[in-house]
C-alpha cells in the first residue's frame, strides 16, 4: 500500500494471508459491492431522522468488518464526545449514551483524522518496530499516512484498559460553517468518528477498509444533508415567527410581542419571556418577579453595560448575586438590549441533566508527569448530575434573538431623558395609506432577516413583484438585491420554461395551499455568473398579515444548478452514446463496459456476435472471473494479467 511523502514514497507491506477472501480479485470486488449495497441502504432511509441514519451505518459497518462493537462517536460543541449509536455483541456492556472527555481524543489526533481518514490498530499489545532510515535524510520520516504506523504507547494502554485489543476508526467529515476554506476549497469539519472495537487481534484487509472509506464518504454527505435540512427548517420557522412579531410591532404598541400570540416565547425554546419597556415589566410564562427583574437590570447595566446582550445557562456561574433566590424556576437567561432602558428576556428553568461519563470526567488516577502521558484507567460509568443549570442556548437560537434585536432597535429610539418610544410614523387618518406603509415596512424587515440565510430565499407580493431577495439568490442569479426589488417575478426573474409552473405555485400559495420541492429555472444576469440559468428546488410559504390574510409568498429554495447541468450533459451524451453503442452497423466494433465494481453494464451487438453470449446473460456479472475466464476465455494468463492492469 503506497502513499507519497515529501522525500519519496512510503510502501506499507501488510501480511497477505492466502485464506483471506477479500485479498482476491473477486473478494475485493465483493467488498465494493457490499459497500455499494450499504450506501444504497443509507440513501433509501426516510429523511429527517439523524438517529435512524446513525443506527443504520453502525449495522452496515459491523457487517462489513465483523468487529465485536461498532459505535458512532459524535463531537459536541465543547469538543467532548458521545456515543450516539451502537451495534455490538450481545454479551458486551453497552456504551450507548456514554460521554467521553475531550482529552480522550486530543486535537493533534483530530487533525490527523482529517488527513488520514481510516486508522486501524491490529493488536494494541504488539511491540513497535523501529524504522531505520538513511542517514542522509535530515528529518525523521513522516508516517502519518502509514497503515502500519504503531499507536502511541498512551493510546495502546488506553485501549487495553478499555478491554479492546484491536480497533478501527473511520472519520466522519462534513462541510464546515465557512463557505471557503484554505486554498479556495470548502472547509470541512470532523463531525465525529465511526469506531470499531474487537476483543481479540483483528486485521481488516485493505479492500474492506477502502470499502468502509467509500461508505464513510456517502454517510458524511447524507449526514450533512440532514443537518442542513434541520437548519433550514429552523430558519424557516424563525423567519415566520419574526415576520409576525414585526407585523405586531408595527400595528400595535411594543407590548403586543409578549401579550399576543405568537409571542417572543415562540421564537426560541424557553419556559418564560419578558419585555422591560420604559420602566414597566411585561412577563409571560415562568419569569422572575418585577422586583427581581429590576435587580437583574441593575446588575446587567453595572457588569455588562458595554455589551449588546448576555446568554447563560447558569445565572450563578455568570456572577448574578441573586441567583439563589430565583431557585430552580429561573436558571438560564438570554437578554437582548434594545436601548439603554428597554430589554427583552428569555428564561429557562432548571434541567436536571444526568450525564453518563465513561469514567470520571475530571481526574485521572495517574496524572501526566511531564515526561510521559498516562491514559485513564477507569471506564466504569460515572453519573454526573448537573444541577442549577438550564439547557444551553444554541447558536441558531442566539442568531434568532439577535435578528429580532436588530429589528426592534430600528423601531425604538432613545428620546429625551433616556425615555424610548415606538418609531412608527404612520398616520391614523388614511387607513389605506396606513396599511400600505405597514406591508412595506414588513417587507423591508423580511428582506433584512432573509439576507443572512444560507439558502436562496426570495419573497413575492400579491402583485407579483419581488419584495424580498437574499444574498444567496443574488449570488446565483447575478442580480443584486437593489436591482431585484420591484422586478416582476414572472416577466423578469423566472425563465420562460418555468413560467407556467411558477404561476401555478404562486396561485396555490396565495390561496394558502403551500407546495414543496418544486423545481424552478431562474434567469441569470450580468457577467459575474458563468451559467445561462440557475435551478432551484423551492418550498412556497404563504406570508400572512395579522388578520391571517395572505399578502405574498416566500420561496425557500435549494440550489441544484450544478447537479442539473451535469445531469443534462449526461442525458445528451447518453443519448449519443446509446445510439452508437446499440447500432447494428458492421462498422461498430465490439464494445463492453465496466462499472466501478468491475461488473459489466454494457455488451453491444458486435460483442454478442463475437462471443456468442447475449447481453442478458452477461450484464451484472464480474468481468474478471465470471465473464473473462469463465464464459469467455482469454489467450493465456498474460492476457488476463494485462487486462486486470488495464481495468
Amino acid at each position: 500500500i503506497l502513499h507519497r511523502i515529501d522525500v519519496g514514497v512510503v510502501i506499507d507491506l501488510e501480511p497477505g494471508r492466502t485464506e483471506e477472501p477479500a485479498l482476491s480479485i473477486a473478494g475485493a470486488v465483493q467488498s465494493q459491492k457490499l459497500a455499494v449495497r450499504a450506501i444504497s441502504h443509507l440513501q433509501s432511509l426516510p429523511g429527517g431522522d439523524i438517529k435512524l441514519l446513525c443506527d443504520a451505518v453502525v449495522e452496515r459497518v459491523r457487517e462489513l468488518t465483523e468487529y465485536d462493537r461498532v459505535m458512532v462517536y459524535k463531537f459536541h460543541e465543547d469538543e467532548h464526545g458521545e456515543v450516539v449509536a451502537e451495534s455490538k455483541r450481545p454479551d458486551l456492556e453497552p456504551y450507548i449514551g456514554f460521554h467521553y472527555p475531550s482529552t480522550d481524543i486530543p486535537q493533534a489526533s483530530r487533525f490527523l483524522f482529517k488527513q488520514n481518514r481510516v486508522r486501524m490498530i491490529v493488536d494494541c499489545h504488539a511491540s513497535p518496530v523501529r524504522v531505520i532510515q538513511d542517514e542522509s535524510l535530515l528529518q525523521p520520516l513522516c508516517l502519518v499516512g502509514s497503515t502500519l504506523r504503531a499507536p502511541h504507547g498512551c493510546h495502546a494502554q488506553y485501549m487495553a484498559n478499555m478491554g479492546s485489543i484491536a480497533s478501527l476508526a473511520l472519520a466522519v467529515i462534513i462541510n464546515g460553517n465557512e463557505e471557503v476554506g484554505v486554498g479556495g476549497r470548502k472547509s470541512t469539519t470532523l463531525w465525529g468518528l465511526i469506531v470499531g472495537h474487537h476483543t481479540s487481534i483483528r486485521c481488516v484487509p485493505f479492500p474492506l477498509r477502502y470499502a468502509c472509506e467509500s461508505l464513510m464518504q456517502a454517510f458524511g454527505l447524507q449526514l450533512n444533508m440532514e443537518l442542513q435540512l434541520t437548519l433550514q427548517l429552523s430558519e424557516k420557522r424563525v423567519l415566520k415567527t419574526q415576520t409576525l412579531l414585526c407585523d405586531m410591532l408595527l400595528r400595535d404598541s411594543p407590548t403586543g410581542i409578549v401579550t399576543q400570540s405568537p409571542s417572543i416565547m415562540n421564537l426560541v425554546k424557553c419556559d418564560g419571556a419578558a419585555l422591560y419597556h420604559q420602566g414597566r415589566y411585561y412577563p409571560i410564562g415562568v419569569t422572575p418577579t418585577e422586583a427581581q427583574i429590576k435587580d437583574i437590570v441593575r446588575w446587567l447595566l453595572t457588569f455588562y453595560g458595554d455589551s449588546t446582550g448576555l446568554s447563560t445557562d447558569s445565572l450563578a456561574d455568570a456572577g448574578y448575586p441573586g441567583a439563589a433566590t430565583l431557585g430552580d424556576a429561573v436558571c438560564g437567561m438570554a437578554v437582548a438590549y434594545i436601548t439603554s432602558r428597554d430589554f427583552l428576556f428569555w428564561f429557562r428553568s432548571h434541567a436536571a441533566k444526568e450525564i453518563k461519563w465513561a469514567g470520571t470526567k475530571q481526574h485521572r488516577q495517574d496524572k501526566d508527569d511531564g515526561f510521559k502521558m498516562h491514559p485513564r484507567y477507569s471506564f466504569k460509568a460515572f453519573l454526573e448530575v448537573v444541577r442549577s443549570r438550564s439547557f444551553p442556548w444554541e447558536n441558531a437560537e442566539m442568531d434568532a434573538i439577535h435578528s429580532l434585536q436588530l429589528i426592534l432597535r430600528d423601531s425604538f429610539r432613545d428620546g429625551d431623558g433616556g425615555n424610548s418610544k415606538p418609531c412608527v410614523e404612520a398616520q391614523v387618518g388614511d387607513l389605506e395609506l396606513h396599511e400600505m406603509d405597514e406591508l412595506s415596512s414588513v417587507a423591508r424587515e423580511m428582506i433584512r432577516l432573509i439576507e443572512t440565510a444560507t439558502a436562496p430565499i426570495f419573497a413575492v407580493g400579491v402583485d407579483g413583484l419581488i419584495n424580498g431577495w437574499n444574498a444567496k439568490v443574488a449570488e446565483l442569479t447575478g442580480l443584486s438585491i437593489e436591482e431585484a426589488m420591484g422586478k416582476s417575478f414572472f416577466r423578469d426573474i423566472v425563465h420562460k420554461e418555468s413560467e407556467e409552473i411558477a404561476g401555478k405555485l404562486m396561485f396555490h400559495a396565495l390561496k394558502g395551499e403551500e407546495e414543496k420541492n418544486v423545481e424552478l429555472k431562474l434567469r441569470t444576469f450580468g457577467t459575474e455568473t458563468s451559467k445561462n440559468a440557475a435551478f432551484v428546488v423551492v418550498n412556497a410559504c404563504s406570508s400572512k398579515d395579522y388578520t391571517n390574510d395572505v399578502v405574498g409568498v416566500c420561496f425557500v429554495g435549494q440550489d441544484v444548478t450544478d447537479q442539473k447541468v451535469v445531469m443534462d450533459k449526461f442525458i445528451n451524451i447518453q443519448g449519443d452514446y446509446k445510439a452508437i453503442l446499440h447500432s447494428p452497423s458492421p462498422l461498430i466494433p465490439p464494445i463492453f463496459a465496466s462499472d466501478v465494481n468491475t461488473c459489466c453494464y454494457e455488451w453491444n451487438a458486435a460483442m454478442e456476435n463475437l462471443t456468442g453470449w447475449s447481453r442478458g446473460d452477461i450484464i451484472g456479472k464480474i468481468l474478471i472471473g465470471e465473464i473473462f475466464g469463465n464464459c469467455c476465455r482469454l489467450k493465456g494468463l498474460d492476457a488476463i494479467t494485462k487486462f486486470m492492469i488495464v481495468l
